[in-house]
């Protein structure tokens, strides 16, 4: 992905660079061997320096530290974020995915460093909410950190690609992230009344998901994967519907369960 952006960025987008707010992230396989995952100062300097030559840029708006690392001393993941941004090869800091107690230590190792975790960024749909019941959410709010939310469609079963089952060009029938054994028919129940909802308001059901993820003001934006430019338009329109009734909201509670 990052290649592929590095090209398109050299032929094309280049003279926008100072528009656009680009970011990527560090935690996960990066190579095979020694050092090419987790969250050791090593491995996050030298995945920032990799990403950097591939997409063709000389800094990043925001570095994200993609998960907790528990065999890695905190203070040392957290300080190597901070001497990434002192360095400008990220203007911001952004943590993904870490515990709530860990994260609170993160954010006040980082203020008191004056490089203020930017964005927090974690999974949020109507399906898994968990960054709500974690304490999360409230957290970031506390913290005056943004909150960004990823896989606000759940991996596509929050749209119309399921209602009827799994077909087989979809994701869950290839098996990438999404597992077709996940869609059984209480999901597709609970997909269909959503739908239902949706159709109600005027919706797609991707947009009401994109809706109801946005209408939580504690949320700052959210990630959405598209295939189309139809999908791309498809995604941006739920901006334009984000208030809920409180009828609405319970209908939506109850069909998940």
């Amino acid at each position: 992905a990052e290649q592929t952006f590095g090209e398109i960025f050299r032929t094309d987008f280049r003279p926008y660079r100072d528009e656009m707010f680009i970011s990527t992230k560090a935690g996960y396989d990066m190579w095979p061997g020694p050092y090419g995952n987790w969250g050791s100062r090593k491995y996050l300097m030298a995945s920032l320096d990799q990403s950097l030559r591939r997409m063709n840029l000389d800094y990043v708006d925001i570095f994200y530290i993609h998960r907790f690392d528990p065999e890695t001393p905190v203070e040392e993941t957290l300080q190597a974020l901070v001497d990434i941004v002192r360095s400008g090869k990220a203007l911001y800091a952004g943590i993904s995915r870490w515990p709530l107690e860990a994260t609170k230590l993160a954010f006040e190792y980082l203020d008191r460093r004056d490089t203020h975790c930017l964005l927090f960024q974690d999974r949020l749909n109507m399906l898994d909410r968990s960054s709500v019941y974690s304490g999360i959410l409230e957290e970031t709010q506390q913290a005056a950190v943004g909150f960004i939310a990823f896989s606000p469609l759940a991996q596509g079963l929050l749209t119309n690609r399921y209602l009827h089952g799994v077909p087989s060009d979809s994701r869950a029938a290839q098996g990438r992230f999404l597992k077709a054994d996940t869609i059984t028919p209480e999901i597709i129940r609970r997909t269909r009344e959503l739908n239902d909802i949706a159709e109600s308001r005027g919706q797609s059901l991707a947009q009401m998901a994109i809706s109801w993820v946005l209408a939580d003001k504690r949320v700052t934006s959210v990630i959405a994967g598209c295939s189309s430019i139809n999908q791309l338009a498809d995604t941006i329109c739920a901006i334009k519907h984000t208030d809920f009734t409180q009828e609405e909201l319970a209908l939506i509670d109850n069909a998940i369960g």
